[in-house]
């Protein structure tokens, strides 16, 4: 799976996708709403996981996430 990064502009919130290894989008997020989405990608209890990631990754950088 992958992570990227989407910095957002004006109004426009940041925000996070999730890919597979066909790189398929499996969520589209809010960085300050994660909630719903892993929840319903199965990925609630790596939540923290994953945002502390998030938290360190620069904008627009693909990063592979070992879950």
């Amino acid at each position: 799976m992958y992570i990227v990064k989407v910095k957002g502009i004006a109004k426009i919130p940041d925000y996070v996708q999730l890919r597979d290894d066909k790189f398929t989008l499996l969520a589209y997020f809010r960085v300050d709403r994660p909630d719903k989405s892993l929840e319903k990608l199965g990925l609630g209890d790596k939540q923290e996981y994953i945002m502390e990631m998030v938290k360190d990754l620069p904008y627009g950088q693909i990063a592979k996430l070992e879950i």
